[in-house]
């Protein structure tokens, strides 16, 4: 009859007497052992932290002396072994775990530090997919869940900041069970998401764009104060994807970011990095108010600001050349929550450091608008998964449909205001003049009401001009006349849109009799 398992007795604080230390990165190894030690606790370990360990003057054990056992298959059967997994499992509360420990010679272990091979690192590198292969940890999870599972008894660590409080518990009397929990939790965590890495490869290398089971991971990286509303709670945490942008970028001052703070960058610094000239974009709400090529970033500045220079009062401006310090001269003037830019000359940093809750980010390059991605939006009880909108035009892509053919001018515009549309929330209208947008109706449940938003902001900004000799741009095609009526009354010349509506006839005639040029894309940039 197996033993009953204590239901209300407390767990007891945990004693270390021996423990295993088989780390990849090194950090803190020397100084943890040299503590332990102190202390009177057994050390085993493996290869390169036996070592470290040794090398420092400490008494060591390597565990192919402990298990009898050496290492083999070129280091890939090290700690599988009876005498470390039962000294990680075994229960200390239990008696036929004890009798059983001792028929075997199974010393128990109460303290386990590993962390594993640096698998994401290796593909990252670009390494060939037998080094990857090889970078896949077995022996450290297998350590890590079996500790992880045997809480009670056993501290399990993943990660060198944890070090320092569990010397101080150690000294106060053991180490107490909220401790030994939350250090569970995190080893659980960190293996789930070093195996969510591995699956992410594999299906990448073959081709599994939407393998049976999702799975996501993320490491925290910035408890946040709130989320979008006050009473909302909200934290950041990185994919370890690598991409320019808010996620990676270095701030260099100002305050932390909030979570619209980071929602809103991202925004702007994808937008503008689908520029190749000189560009700024100026973002409220996930939204552009303000968007411009120029010769300058300054000039750029000035004319995006120019689009809605109300909304941009409280932006975030993204810029996609090194800011200069004339530029910086001209975002000091308004106030702004966050300036994304590659880089910063030393003028502009002088310059925005007079402007203390000013966040200046610099992320080093630019985000490949073209490259491919996932995009998961949360739903109640599952997620949407979609390719990223990588998606992109060209001149070569259109296809006019009326009459009249765009002039140079207007073809360069319509690229410019289809690929803000892009990242305008639908139903989405772009105005664009000079490569400059001049209204902007965003979100709107009927695209006419989005022209006519768009068309008088184009006259609050501009006057009587408005969008005279504009051109427009439709994120999808126009159901009905109606909306592009709207674009022809407030002045525009020239309409970009995907197509694809079986009133296209209907809506290109409507076209012709406005003596408008139009061009079908063939895509479409719904943003939800």
């Amino acid at each position: 009859m197996s033993d009953p398992t204590p239901a209300a007795k407390s767990p007891s604080p945990v004693k270390v007497r021996r423990a295993l230390l088989s780390l990849y990165d090194k950090t803190g190894l020397v100084s943890f052992a040299r503590s332990l030690a102190a202390r009177d606790v057994e050390l085993l370990s493996t290869g390169g932290s036996a070592k470290a360990i040794r090398d420092a003057g400490i008494p060591v054990t390597e565990v192919s002396d402990y298990t009898g056992f050496p290492e083999i298959l070129d280091g890939r059967v090290k700690t599988l072994h009876p005498k470390i997994h039962g000294g990680l499992l075994g229960r200390r509360d239990l008696d036929s775990h004890r009798k059983s420990m001792e028929e075997h010679g199974i010393g128990p272990i109460d303290l386990l530090a590993v962390n594993l091979y640096p698998f994401r690192e290796t593909v990252a590198s670009g390494a060939e997919r037998a080094d990857c292969v090889e970078k896949i940890d077995i022996g450290g999870p297998a350590m890590l869940r079996a500790a992880a599972k045997n809480h009670e008894s056993v501290a399990v660590l993943t990660d060198p900041e944890d070090y320092e409080q569990v010397i101080a518990q150690m000294d106060g009397g053991g180490l107490q069970p909220d401790l030994l929990r939350t250090l569970a939790a995190k080893a659980f965590a960190h293996t789930a998401s070093y195996d969510s890495a591995v699956a992410a490869w594999m299906n990448k290398d073959q081709e599994i764009d939407f393998p049976p089971s999702l799975v996501l991971s993320g490491e925290l990286a910035e408890t946040l104060r709130y989320g979008e509303n006050p009473h909302q709670k909200a934290a950041f945490y990185s994919s370890g994807r690598q991409r320019p942008g808010v996620a990676t970028a270095q701030q260099l001052q100002g305050k932390a970011l909030s979570y619209n703070n980071y929602n809103d960058t991202d925004a702007a610094f994808e937008l503008v990095a689908e520029f190749d000239d000189p560009a700024v974009a100026i973002i409220k709400h996930a939204n552009p108010c303000g968007v411009a090529e120029g010769d300058s970033l300054k000039a750029a500045y000035e004319r995006a600001l120019a689009c809605d220079p109300v909304s941009a009062f409280g932006g975030i401006i993204a810029v996609n050349r090194p800011l200069d310090g004339e530029t910086a001269e001209e975002i000091a003037k308004l106030f702004a929550e966050v300036v994304i830019a590659p880089e910063a000359e030393e003028a502009a940093r002088e310059v925005l450091a007079e402007k203390k809750n000013l966040r200046l980010l610099l992320t080093g390059t630019l985000p490949d608008p073209a490259e491919p991605g996932l995009s998961v939006k949360s739903l109640s009880g599952g997620y949407l998964v979609q390719d990223r909108d990588s998606g992109c035009v060209g001149a070569d892509d259109l296809k006019t449909v009326t009459k009249r053919k765009p002039e140079a001018r207007e073809l360069a515009d319509l690229l410019f205001a289809f690929r803000v549309a892009k990242h305008v929330k639908s139903n989405a209208i772009v105005y664009a003049r000079d490569r400059a947008t001049i209204g902007i109706g965003a979100g709107q449940m009927s695209r006419v009401d989005s022209s006519r938003i768009a068309a008088s902001k184009a006259k609050e900004a501009f006057g009587e001009k408005g969008a005279k000799g504009a051109v427009v741009a439709s994120d999808a095609f126009f159901p009905f006349a109606d909306g592009l009526l709207a674009a022809v009354e407030a002045g525009a010349t020239a309409v970009i849109q995907p197509g694809g509506s079986k009133r296209d006839k209907e809506v290109t005639a409507a076209a012709d009799e406005a003596g408008i040029a139009m061009v079908f894309t063939g895509m479409r940039h719904f943003r939800h």
